[in-house]
């Protein structure tokens, strides 16, 4: 037996988030009709609606279809207000028969949210490797494009591979937890609407990878995903730089990640386009003195990527609990969600009563303090003041001209300002380092408001 009323071919799937814009969507869908084999018909006229799924609400009135040759007809619905869940529904009138409720059936596309689309991307931490149990359960407004190309209700595993049409971005193993259901639940409840995940990270995966200028393959990846979406976005999540930390890549990074940068903007014509990035967690791997000078290299330029890059910020993760030598715990990737979602309703959203930037160091000057040569460190975006929690660790490093310069101690003197006393005189060329190494010190200086420990930075010039 053949399906009879209005059939849709093409249209959005269920549970699939489409980006809205100054609080407004549209879609467009397109099919067949038919009626049963018994029946005629002078006149058919196929209309669709968009109804609220929690009370039955219309929220589109039944809108006519474009009737085309062969039974086929199309449609576009516009200035749908931002919210959902929706549920569409289709029907087929008759002979002009004006009780709309009595037409013949039609297809329905379900758990339909007009919100905001953020894309994932970057390596693993990105992808979601938090292992060991969490409580993080799926909550309905939050849906996830999978990499088998459909829209599903978010829940972990992100980048589980199962049927997947993108082996670009395949991971080798079973991802875990990942920090993004986090973001959206606290986007969602902040800003009451849903929000659409759309996932391109793989484990392991270098900038080169993201980078048209180097090789681009998961660039293009990434593009291909947000095209299948309608093509617009609403920001990126990216974490990643962990393959990068060689000498070369270090080094290069700020210039690459740049451009990487550019070429999403270009390529999805918004040069506004918000980037939300995190600074690399610790790596408990054993290190080297070079691995540890490349980690330190990597976060700066990452440090130094949301001071010259518009619309482009950074929080920290140095502070996170990992599930192995380098991936993030579930409680870790919670934190690291928190924070990001902060970012987001703060500089996106335009909250300004959310202080989302953790301390980030300003100024280095070298100065005399008790007759003993010192430099005083200067730190911005301190919410409320600098606090030391734990024993007063190696955080700091300081070398000039002859080598390192022993750090005698440090202490908080003021509310955004540290002072390191030094073991000798600075001669000539004089640089800083702060929490820099791979596994640095586990007792950093924290911001009283928020509790976010200083950004990790590397190389900052003292003033002599």
């Amino acid at each position: 037996m053949n399906q009879i009323g209005a059939i849709i071919e093409q249209g959005p799937q269920h549970w699939a988030i489409i980006q809205q814009t100054d609080g407004l969507g549209s879609l467009s869908l397109s099919g067949i009709w038919a009626i049963g084999e018994e029946e005629s018909c002078n006149a058919a006229q196929v209309y669709a609606r968009i109804v609220n799924e929690e009370d039955a609400r219309e929220v589109v009135a039944w809108q006519p279809a474009a009737m085309l040759a062969e039974q086929r007809w199309e449609l576009s619905l516009g200035a749908i207000p931002q919210g959902g869940l929706y549920r569409l529904e289709t029907c087929l009138q008759l002979d002009h028969h004006p009780a709309m409720e009595w037409a013949v059936r039609g297809d329905m596309i379900h758990h339909l949210g007009i919100g905001d689309l953020w894309v994932i991307a970057g390596q693993s931490n990105a992808a979601g490797y938090g292992k060991g149990p969490f409580r993080d359960a799926p909550q309905l407004g939050i849906h996830l494009l999978r990499n088998n190309g459909r829209w599903d209700l978010a829940s972990h595993p992100f980048n589980e591979s199962t049927a997947s049409i993108h082996f670009e971005n395949r991971e080798r193993a079973n991802p875990g937890h990942s920090p993004f259901l986090a973001f959206g639940k606290l986007v969602q409840q902040e800003v009451g609407i849903p929000i659409g995940l759309v996932q391109t990270a793989l484990g392991g995966s270098p900038l080169k990878a993201w980078n048209p200028d180097e090789d681009g393959v998961l660039h293009r990846n990434m593009m291909k995903s947000i095209a299948a979406v309608g093509g617009k976005v609403r920001g990126i999540l990216w974490y990643q730089g962990c393959s990068d930390c060689s000498p070369a890549d270090s080094a290069s990074y700020l210039e690459r990640f740049g451009n990487t940068v550019r070429y999403w903007r270009r390529e999805l014509n918004d040069e506004s386009l918000p980037v939300l990035t995190v600074q690399l967690n610790r790596c408990t791997d054993m290190a080297a003195e070079e691995a540890d000078r490349s980690w330190g290299r990597l976060r700066e330029a990452q440090r130094q990527a949301a001071l010259a890059l518009p619309r482009v910020y950074v929080v920290p993760a140095l502070d996170c609990p990992l599930s192995d030598a380098i991936h993030n715990s579930p409680a870790g990737n919670m934190i690291i969600g928190e924070r990001m979602g902060k970012t987001a309703l703060a500089h996106v959203y335009k909250q300004p009563s959310i202080h989302s930037e953790a301390p980030s160091l300003r100024s280095a000057v070298s100065m005399m303090k008790d007759g003993l040569p010192s430099i005083r460190l200067q730190f911005s975006n301190v919410a409320g003041y600098l606090l030391a929690i734990g024993p007063i660790a190696t955080v700091f490093a300081v070398e000039d001209a002859n080598g390192e310069i022993g750090i005698s101690s440090w202490q908080i003197t003021g509310r955004s300002e540290i002072t390191l006393t030094l073991s000798r005189f600075a001669e000539g060329e004089t640089v800083v380092h702060g929490a820099y190494q791979m596994n640095p010190a586990s007792h950093l200086p924290l911001d009283s408001a928020t509790y976010m420990p200083i950004l990790s930075f590397y190389g900052q010039r003292v003033l002599l």
